[in-house]
């Protein structure tokens, strides 16, 4: 069987990963940052339906914390898969934020780099052992890369560097045979930075081809199918996941 961890996986995007990787048959290792309640929740709807899953805390901000979260996944692949390796990695967690760059401080700009920029670089790096030959990583970015939008400056630069990181990632574990994807949401219906009010989510849904904005399982699914044989030879790509968002 193959056993994937995401991070973040509590809510969101990461739980409709999580719950699309089940269904294709993989095992999952999902973590959580505070909300213990929510990750089980997610857990046991995969075990219903005759899946595996364990959910395990992670603060993806602070990676002096990634030592001993190794060895707490080592003890989870040994006890619920009685395995010593994982098949896939999808960098996903994260949070939001709305600052005009004139008003960011400091501390929020910190708090972003770590979560979406330098927590995936070291906590891939600390996992790369665990990861067996053949295996997938996803690092989630976001359209805002593409697409200028105001407020968001500091979230799009990390998740900027963020799709940059996944293509040096991909040259170097190559001889691993690990491939290595990014994946672009644009507006999807999440708790990130807040959520949708409807006056905003009708705007976005008025810039999107597709005339709506994205829900959790339109990236899910995408995520899953990286993670899947049926993508093995896509490798180095960043896949915007969209609707068509200001085309």
């Amino acid at each position: 069987m193959s056993i994937v961890m995401i991070t973040g996986g509590s809510r969101g995007i990461g739980a409709s990963a999580a719950l699309q990787c089940a269904d294709r048959g993989m095992g999952v290792v999902l973590t959580y940052q505070t909300n213990a309640d929510a990750a089980g929740a997610v857990v046991d709807r995969i075990q219903q339906k005759g899946g595996a899953a364990v959910a395990l805390q992670l603060d993806v901000g602070d990676t002096g914390s990634f030592a001993g979260f190794k060895s707490r996944l080592e003890e989870a692949l040994a006890s619920v898969w009685h395995a010593n390796q994982l098949q896939g990695l999808v960098n996903n967690a994260g949070h939001g934020l709305y600052n005009l760059i004139e008003t960011v401080t400091e501390v929020q700009f910190d708090a972003l780099m770590n979560v979406h920029l330098k927590g995936p670089f070291f906590l891939t790096q600390m996992l790369l052992p665990l990861l067996a030959k053949g295996s997938g990583i996803v690092n989630v970015t976001s359209a805002t890369t593409r697409v200028a939008t105001s407020g968001v400056a500091p979230y799009a630069a990390f998740k900027g560097g963020l799709e940059v990181l996944s293509r040096y990632m991909a040259k170097e574990f190559g001889e691993r045979q690990i491939r290595v994807n990014a994946v672009s949401p644009g507006a999807i219906r999440t708790e990130l930075g807040g959520g949708l009010n409807e006056e905003f989510e009708a705007l976005l849904a008025s810039q999107t081809s597709l005339g709506r904005v994205g829900e959790p399982d339109d990236v899910g699914r995408v995520i899953a199918s990286l993670l899947s044989p049926e993508s093995a030879w896509i490798n180095a790509q960043s896949i915007e996941v969209s609707g068509g968002y200001i085309i």
